[in-house]
Order: structure tokens, then C-alpha cells, then sequence
């Protein structure tokens, strides 16, 4: 038997037993039978051509199981506090991204300036606006409802360039929107969390500038130094930064579940769903902000994805340095891996459909 197949009968099997425990009372004994099937889920996956890029978004969610459930052993050891790490592997991430860059990324502001502008432009204004919507009508405590604007408030994550090569976009402007709004964060991220959180907690806007500044403009620089150095010497480095990167955010994600585990547990579902409009109402602004300029069908789906996704590790980090990491960091941790679901499934919905340029068009971006 193909050892994939066996692997997700085994995933069923974990999650009727899963079922059956925690709808008879027996919730805690439910863990281990969650987990085993999130994990065996996931290898399955690799198995299928068509759900191989949901392998990694399914072992986030063991990991998240695993905190939720045993949350003692992800805040601590040897009296070492975890969340201390975040900040350090969020600057490792960003050099990350920085390795994976060139300065000829920035070009495309000159050589499309409407789209960089529109795309830039969009994004800092509608997610922004939705999550301030959204943390005003959701009656949640002040911190967390801050947490659904700092998402909001953040930069393009570099998974959007991924998405965007998928969805037969325009992967070059993907990069250059994701590249300008991210260095725009030191300035425009506390601004907007000064202008739309400061209701809800306090917000030191100079302080949280010199975080991004040191989270991510310091990072990305190193990197793309390194990659104009370097690039090409250091195979090793090349092939290792994306797993590291992956790790590190998994790592993030679950030191913050742990945190927070009792206010998910209070108010999970409710955030998750208003995570997930936040989310879905990105992408539909965004497209029609570029229809309403008329754009291309190409440019159109690639700024309906920078402004659909965002960066939730750097919101993470911020969440941490304002010292708020079990509250302000709760929809950043929900946001990333949810994000990754809904742009696989946009990209592979987008894939099947025709852009109308085919035959003219060449694809000048490079895929991160």
C-alpha cells in the first residue's frame, strides 16, 4: 500500500477517536489524537501533487495544537523564557528576506510606477480600515482587538510573492510592492497603529519605529548586502534560509499560542472568524482598487494578494516589544497560517483562469 494513503487513513482514524473523546467529555485525552492527526495529515499531503503546499500550513497546526494543550513546555525551560527568541529569529527571517532580494528589486517602482503606487497605496489604506472596523465591532478586550488592527497595519509578508507566481500574476510587481512597503513600515506601521489602535492600548510611536527599524530595516539591508557579496557562493545558506525561515515562524506562532492560550480559548473561534473576513476582504478590495484603475487582469490579481496578505511575523515581534505578546499577538499568530490557506486555494482558483495576455506576456519577476 502507498505509504501516503496508509498515512491518511491513519489521519482519519486519529480524528474520529479525536472526535469521539472530546464530544464524550474527554477533551484533555483528545490532544495526543489531534496532533497525531494534524502530523500524519501533513506527510500524507506530500503524497499529492495538488496538496503538497498544504503541508507545511498543516504542521503549524499540530504545532498550535500541541500549545494549546501543553503550554507549560512552550514558555519556558530551565527558567529561559521562549518568548525571548522572538525578536532575534524575526531578524533572522527578515536577512532571510533581505538574501532573497537585490537591489533591482526596486527598480520596478520606475519601471511601473502606477501599479507599485496603487498596490502600496492600497494596501496601507484598506487593511488598515478593515481591521479597525473590525476590532471596533468585535466587543473583544482592547489588547486583542488592537491585535486585528497591528495585522492590518503591517507590511506585505514575502509568501504573497509565492502566491503571486502561482495565480499567473505579475511576480515582478508582487516583489517590488512587497519590497517598498516594507521598508515604508518604520514610518507608516506605528503612524497608523498611533492613528487607529491608540484607542484601544497605548502606542509609543518612536519606540515601535525603532523595532521595525531594528526588526527589519537593519536585517534587510545585512541581506541584501550579503546576497550582492555573496550571491551564488554560499549554495548552503541559499537552500537552508527558507526552512529557517519556516521553522522560525512555526516557532513564533506556537510560543504566542502558548501565551495566549487562555484568551483563544475564550474567544478563538470568534477571532478566527474575523481574522479570516479580514483576510478575504483584502483580496476583494484589493482586486477592485485595481480594476478601478484599470489595470490588467495580471496586475489586478497581484495586488489583490499584496493587499490580502500580510506580514505576521513582524507583527508578532511588534506585538512582543510592546510587551503585549499574549494579547496584541494573538490575531498576527492566527492571520499568518490562515493567510496561507486562503492564497493557496486563491492561487490554484486563478491558475485554471486565463489572464487574456498570454501571448504577449513575459514574466520578468523572480520566484522567492
Amino acid at each position: 500500500m502507498n505509504i501516503y494513503k496508509l498515512l491518511s487513513g491513519i489521519a482519519a482514524l486519529c480524528l474520529l477517536v479525536a472526535l469521539y473523546l472530546a464530544f464524550s467529555g474527554n477533551l484533555p485525552q483528545a490532544g495526543p489524537f489531534f496532533i497525531a492527526f494534524f502530523i500524519s495529515l501533513a506527510i500524507s499531503f506530500r503524497g499529492y501533487e495538488k496538496l503538497k503546499g498544504f503541508t507545511y500550513t498543516t504542521i503549524i497546526f499540530a504545532a498550535v495544537t500541541t500549545a494549546l494543550y501543553y503550554p507549560q513546555h512552550f514558555q519556558s525551560v530551565n527558567g529561559f523564557k521562549l518568548a525571548t527568541l522572538i525578536t532575534p529569529l524575526i531578524q533572522i527571517i527578515m536577512f532571510g528576506m533581505g538574501t532573497s532580494m537585490s537591489f533591482g528589486d526596486f527598480v520596478g517602482v520606475v519601471k511601473m510606477p502606477k501599479g507599485v503606487l496603487i498596490g502600496v497605496v492600497s494596501h496601507f489604506i484598506i487593511m488598515p480600515t478593515i481591521g479597525y472596523t473590525l476590532a471596533s465591532i468585535s466587543g473583544f478586550p482592547p489588547e486583542i482587538a488592537a491585535g486585528i488592527i497591528l495585522i492590518g497595519c503591517s507590511p506585505n509578508g514575502m509568501a504573497s510573492n509565492v502566491i503571486s507566481y502561482l495565480a499567473k500574476a505579475n511576480l515582478a510587481l508582487s516583489i517590488t510592492i512587497t519590497a517598498i512597503s516594507t521598508m515604508l513600515a518604520p514610518i507608516v506601521t506605528p503612524v497608523l497603529m498611533s492613528m487607529l489602535a491608540g484607542a484601544f492600548v497605548k502606542i509609543d510611536t518612536l519606540h515601535m519605529m525603532w523595532d521595525i527599524i531594528k526588526m527589519v530595516i537593519i536585517p534587510i539591508g545585512a541581506g541584501l548586502l550579503f546576497n550582492k557579496l555573496f550571491s551564488g557562493k554560499v549554495k548552503w545558506l541559499d537552500a537552508a534560509m527558507p526552512l529557517v525561515s519556516m521553522a522560525g515562524i512555526a516557532f513564533i506562532i506556537v510560543i504566542i499560542t502558548a501565551a495566549g492560550r487562555d484568551s483563544l480559548l475564550t474567544i478563538g473561534p470568534a477571532l478566527l472568524l474575523l481574522v479570516l473576513i479580514h483576510n478575504l476582504s483584502g483580496y476583494t478590495l484589493g482586486y477592485w482598487s485595481g480594476r478601478l484603475f484599470k489595470m490588467s487582469e495580471r496586475d489586478c490579481r497581484t495586488i489583490a494578494i499584496e493587499v490580502g496578505m500580510q506580514n505576521g511575523g513582524l507583527a508578532s515581534g511588534i506585538a512582543k516589544e510592546m510587551g503585549k505578546m499574549a494579547t496584541v499577538g494573538l490575531a498576527p499568530a492566527i492571520f499568518g497560517p490562515l493567510m496561507n490557506i486562503t492564497g493557496s486555494i486563491l492561487a490554484s482558483w486563478w491558475q485554471g483562469k486565463p489572464t487574456g495576455d498570454e501571448a504577449t506576456y513575459v514574466e520578468t519577476g523572480r520566484a522567492h
